[in-house]
């Protein structure tokens, strides 16, 4: 399916089937593209880049498409990675984490530092977290597989 380029956002580099490898969705899902363009929100004479998943019901493109720019794409892939240094040392804590010490990291980015940390305010955190150590832990081959495939093209790359 081809990614529309007549809306906002202006695709330049694309992934049109990422349905067939959209993660335990893939082949089932309504995400079937990727793009890397020209953001919708630019403003006249200001340019920025940004990443889109683009949705489709079935009938038309989802309001659900999310673009967000790549600066907050690599802060999540930073947070992804941080939590699971995390989780495959968390067996050592009786609640997969330490209540004493929540925060978990503090990652220097541009003169500050990203704070990772466990939700203590949600109230079910002592369940949730160990549901959401399952299922990293079930997705485990999924998520190796394409970290090591970053790994292998930032390696190339010289980082």
């Amino acid at each position: 399916m081809k990614i529309p380029t007549t809306l906002k956002h202006k695709p330049v580099i694309v992934s049109e089937n990422y349905e067939q490898v959209d993660g335990r969705l893939a082949r089932d899902t309504d995400a079937k593209g990727l793009s890397l363009g020209l953001a919708q929100w630019n403003d006249r004479g200001k340019v920025d880049i940004s990443a889109k998943v683009w949705r489709y019901t079935g009938e038309k493109w989802s309001r659900q498409s999310e673009e967000l720019p790549l600066h907050r794409v690599l802060d999540l892939s930073i947070l992804i990675c941080r939590s699971l240094a995390h989780f495959r040392e968390a067996y050592r804590y009786e609640h997969l984490y330490d209540p004493q010490t929540p925060v978990i990291d503090r990652i220097g980015l541009q003169g500050d530092a990203m704070n990772v940390a466990v939700c203590t305010d949600n109230e079910k955190i002592n369940e949730d977290i160990k549901l959401f150590d399952q299922a990293l832990s079930e997705d485990d081959e999924m998520i190796s597989e394409r970290l090591r495939t970053l790994s292998k093209i930032l390696q190339e790359m010289g980082y």
